[in-house]
């Protein structure tokens, strides 16, 4: 049963959505109505409830992909379509220790966090005091911040960590970061990229080549989405393209 302090994703039937947590007596005011909190609190999900409109809104869980599309944030995002792809080739798994180096608002920490599992650890760097704010506002409300230790640093002296399994870089000059993840990886330690241009990314491929890295590669994913209409199934009017460029290589010894 839905409790309070529970977070539900409601959604309509014509595709409306909103990320709401829940607190009795509060209501949540909506252009298709108003959503009184106590008549979603002690229902099930995968049940549903009427807007003061008379709107059928279901009650589901929110999964990973819609906390990251309804999170606070004030930086861009590392998109689901990339952050999949990222944990498969760092190789990510339940027990790991995984470096995450310019955390911005947390998304890619959360989804790290949860492929560690309750075993394994996330040391997350950030040297902004607002996003290291927001990003520990965000943990918390995800429900992960144990496991994540989240740092307030600068990454030019290195990390505390060594021998970590992956180690992911999501800041604008990587290139200058790069001996110093050589020194946090363990030997065949992964380490990922993500920059939005080609210019930077060859300027991390220029200096990978002159350190102990080994399967470099470069990658960009294209993702499109279909109208699901049985009669006229078709692509969506409107994708997103180009999100960032993802870099990879392994270390060797």
């Amino acid at each position: 049963m839905i409790k309070e302090g529970d977070r539900v994703l409601l959604v309509s039937e014509e595709g409306d959505e909103f990320l709401v947590k829940l607190q009795k007596g509060l209501k949540y005011v909506t252009h298709i109505g108003t959503i009184m909190h106590d008549e979603i609190i002690g229902k099930p999900y995968g049940g549903s409830i009427e807007t003061s409109r008379g709107i059928r809104l279901f009650l589901l869980q929110p999964g990973i992909v819609d906390d990251i599309y309804n999170m606070k944030r004030r930086t861009q995002i590392v998109y689901p379509k990339d952050i999949g792809f990222i944990i498969l080739m760092l190789d990510v798994k339940e027990g790991d220790r995984v470096i995450d180096a310019g955390v911005g608002s947390g998304a890619m920490s959360y989804a790290l966090a949860r492929a560690v599992g309750v075993n394994g650890k996330v040391y997350a760097y950030e040297r902004r005091q607002d996003f290291y704010s927001l990003a520990i506002k965000n943990f918390k409300n995800w429900g992960v911040e144990e496991r994540i230790e989240l740092k307030l640093r600068d990454i030019s002296d290195g990390f505390d960590e060594r021998n970590v399994d992956a180690l992911f870089l999501d800041v604008p000059t990587p290139w200058e970061y790069l001996a110093q993840a050589w020194q946090a990886l363990k030997g065949g330690g992964r380490l990922g990229i993500v920059v939005p241009t080609t210019n930077q990314v060859q300027e991390v491929l220029k200096v990978l080549y002159d350190l102990p890295f080994i399967r470099i590669e470069v990658w960009e994913n294209l993702f499109r989405p279909y109208k699901p209409v049985p009669d006229r199934l078709r692509p969506v009017d409107r994708m997103v393209a180009h999100t960032a460029f993802m870099i990879f290589a392994t270390k060797f010894c």
